[in-house]
């Protein structure tokens, strides 16, 4: 059933399903809630209730915010914590990645633990001897550099076909809403002002964090020269002993999409370990 939340400077859109401990899914820039179609039902299967929220400025949420920085985006998350009734475990994507550090170490009586799926969580360098020595991370950085730059929807499923090396068997039809949904008006400036929006706020918060974090990441992603690298700072910059990382073998920027029961067999039980149970 999806619902949608008025906050302060638009309207949220999310999908809820399931009874028990509250789980908030929240996807990557230029993406929707649709993006968890193939870790939803597992997850009410074992006991959850699930919220998949379009973030600001995304799918079904409205457009006109202010910003869209990660800060932004986990006072909205936070909202509909507190809207549903929490406290929750969230789940971020990329940019959410980073969105759901925030909104842990701002709201720390409402979020008991953290899953970073491929997340844009720290400062970000471009890596030279990448561009020079990886193929993937160069096609990567030009892909989305031409996206950014242009607003092009063409260039973001360019990249897409990097970002997510084995397809699944419903590929085509999520291409197809995705090029639907970005082809609104207003749709791809959403993309390109989180694209262009520093993961630094989060970065700063990650020594703030108190409750469990999984990292998630694949290692073919393109948007790092050494994805492994790039979790174990992450996890380098939490509080000792909070952090664990897991990376996936041949797996891209979309581990969800892409690896689904991957994905659940690290997030169950950690989810088991950290869900707050009546």
């Amino acid at each position: 059933m999806t619902q949608h939340l008025d906050v302060a400077e638009g309207t949220i859109a999310f999908d809820l399903a399931g009874e028990g401990p509250l789980v908030v899914l929240a996807h990557g820039m230029g993406d929707s809630r649709h993006a968890y179609r193939s870790v939803v039902p597992a997850l009410v299967a074992a006991g959850y209730r699930v919220a998949a929220v379009d973030v600001r400025g995304s799918g079904e949420s409205s457009l006109g915010w202010d910003g869209y920085s990660r800060t932004d985006i986990a006072g909205d998350l936070l909202a509909v914590v507190r809207h549903l009734g929490g406290p929750a475990v969230l789940v971020g994507h990329s940019i959410s990645g980073g969105a759901v550090t925030v909104a842990a170490a701002s709201a720390p009586d409402l979020v008991a633990g953290v899953v970073e799926l491929a997340p844009f969580t720290r400062a970000q360098t471009v890596s030279l001897r990448g561009l020079l020595r990886v193929p993937r991370y160069r096609s990567g950085m030009a892909r989305l550099l031409q996206a950014g730059l242009r607003g092009s929807v063409p260039a973001w499923t360019r990249y897409l076909d990097l970002a997510v090396p084995t397809k699944p068997a419903d590929w085509d039809a999520e291409l197809a809403r995705t090029r639907a949904r970005l082809a609104e008006p207003g749709r791809m400036a959403v993309v390109q002002a989180m694209g262009s929006s520093g993961p630094g706020d989060a970065g700063a918060r990650l020594a703030d964090v108190r409750c469990p974090v999984l990292v998630v990441m694949g290692d073919a992603d393109p948007d790092w020269a050494d994805p492994r690298a790039e979790g174990e700072k992450v996890l380098a910059d939490l509080p000792a002993g909070l952090g664990e990382l897991v990376v996936l073998d041949g797996v891209g920027h979309y581990p969800h999409t892409e690896a689904p029961e991957q994905v659940l067999a690290s997030v169950l039980p950690f989810l088991a370990r950290t869900a707050p149970r009546a």
